[in-house]
């Protein structure tokens, strides 16, 4: 299974909202996708990070990094190739990167 769908399926499974796919591969050196979703509470948050993470190792896929805690409205997931935002309450709203990019691709992933 490719790590796009790895990461879409466990924010699905965790019940995340708004998936959103931006296809960063003409703009960023670093990543070739930028996953974004929201959850309902931190806890939610940290659920759908924590699957992610699982998913990800169950297929070889490795993790650099996480970013945020228990305290975070937004928590970062970064999987070298995808880096996956998760966002409680109005957080994503006011970071809007989905506006930030707004010139490039969006992508869909059948679950």
């Amino acid at each position: 299974m490719d790590l796009l769908t790895i990461v879409c399926k466990a924010i699905d499974d965790r019940l995340g909202e708004n998936i959103s796919i931006i296809d960063m591969r003409n703009v960023s050196p670093f990543n070739d996708y930028m996953v974004i979703c929201s959850a309902k509470n931190v806890r939610m948050a940290l659920s759908i990070v924590d699957k992610i993470e699982q998913d990800a190792n169950k297929y070889g896929y490795d993790v650099r990094a996480i970013e945020g805690d228990d305290t975070s409205n937004w928590i970062l997931i970064d999987l070298y190739t995808i880096v996956a935002h998760v966002f409680v309450g109005t957080e994503r709203e006011v970071y809007n990167l989905e506006n930030l990019w707004i010139d490039q691709p969006r992508l869909k992933v059948n679950l």
